[in-house]
C-alpha cells in the first residue's frame, strides 16, 4: 500500500524518536543558558582579574561615522568558550556514564564465543570449522 506525504510525516513524528530528539533540544537549550551563565557571570570575570580584559567588549570599528561595521570579536571570543565548557561537561558526562556501563557489564558472565577454527588432524593446519575438506593437504575431514 503507497502512502502519501502526510502519511509518512504522521509516521515519521509519532516514532519515539523523534519525542527524544525533541526533548534533548529543550534541556540542550536550557543548558546552554546555564553554560552562557557561567562563562559571562563567573569566568569571563575571573579571566578579568588576571588580564583585565572583558572579552565581550572587545571590537573592532571598520570605517568612520556612526554607521561604521564593527566586528565584535569579543562575543566571538566568548562563545569560543562557552562551545568548549560545553563540549567538556558533555566530554565528562558520557565518559562517566560509560564508565558506568561498562561497571555493570562486568557484574554479567561473558558468554564465550564458539571457535571459528580447528585444526586439521592429518597436517595439523588451522581450518574453518565449516570445512569438510583441507584446503592445505586436501584430506576430507568427517
Amino acid at each position: 500500500m503507497k502512502k502519501g506525504f502526510i502519511g509518512e510525516f504522521k509516521e515519521f513524528i509519532t516514532k519515539g524518536n523523534v519525542m527524544d530528539l525533541a526533548v534533548g533540544v529543550i534541556i540542550g537549550g536550557a543548558f546552554t543558558a546555564i553554560v552562557t551563565s557561567l562563562n559571562a557571570d563567573i569566568i569571563a570575570p575571573i579571566l578579568g582579574i588576571f588580564g583585565g580584559v572583558d572579552f565581550s567588549n572587545l571590537k573592532l570599528v571598520l570605517g568612520s561615522g556612526k554607521n561604521a561595521p564593527v566586528l565584535m570579536y569579543g562575543n566571538f571570543i566568548t562563545a569560543i568558550i562557552n562551545f568548549l565548557i560545553t563540549a567538556l561537561i558533555i566530554f565528562c558526562m558520557v565518559k562517566g556514564l560509560n564508565k558506568l556501563q561498562n561497571g555493570m557489564k562486568k557484574d554479567e558472565p561473558a558468554e564465550e564465543a564458539a571457535p571459528a577454527t580447528k585444526k586439521c588432524p592429518y597436517c595439523a593446519s588451522e581450518i574453518a570449522v565449516e570445512a569438510v575438506k583441507c584446503p592445505h593437504c586436501t584430506s576430507s575431514l568427517s
